[in-house]
């Protein structure tokens, strides 16, 4: 038939919520977490991954900007690693208590995936999808585009990308 000409149709005639059950049921095929080159734990490509695959869904609290700050403080003085992803302007999700394993994925300037809001039925999903074609055992990471705060607040990057930033915010 006429599919051979346009090699993208078959990414759009799946909706997005029809991608994301399929997601949801297989995203345990797509990762697997060890120990990270760029920082901790990371997360790596368990199979070949496609460019714009969903990948997993960053889980967590949905909680409003101000918890978020204060939270923060409380993780810190109990020495616990934050993991918390910036919906918008008011709304934070927290995956430090709650989270799955998207948590895991560190930070590059030079990322293979890219993390994206994606409403399904009606309510808003951070998905992390293929930025490119990804190898088996790749580790997958994302540009966490942290809000720029003062320079007392720096946060050194660790990527190893050669077009690294130094900072992530």
């Amino acid at each position: 038939g006429g599919e051979m000409s346009c090699p993208y149709s078959k990414q759009f005639v799946h909706s997005k919520s029809s991608q994301y059950k399929k997601m949801k049921q297989e995203w345990r095929n797509n990762v697997y977490l060890a120990r990270s080159k760029i920082q901790g734990l990371g997360l790596y490509a368990a199979r070949d991954l496609e460019k714009h695959t969903m990948v997993i869904e960053y889980i967590g609290e949905i909680i409003r900007t101000e918890l978020a700050e204060c939270r923060e403080k409380q993780y810190e003085a109990k020495n616990r690693g934050i993991y918390m992803f910036r919906l918008d302007e008011e709304r934070v999700v927290d995956a430090t208590l709650c989270g799955g394993l998207a948590r895991y994925i560190n930070h590059s300037c030079n990322p293979n995936c890219v993390a994206e809001t994606v409403e399904v039925e009606r309510d808003v999903r951070i998905i992390i999808f293929a930025k490119r074609r990804i190898q088996r055992g790749e580790e997958l990471s994302y540009d966490y585009k942290f809000d720029i705060e003062d320079d007392q607040h720096k946060i050194s990057c660790m990527c190893g990308a050669p077009n690294c930033r130094k900072w992530m915010n």
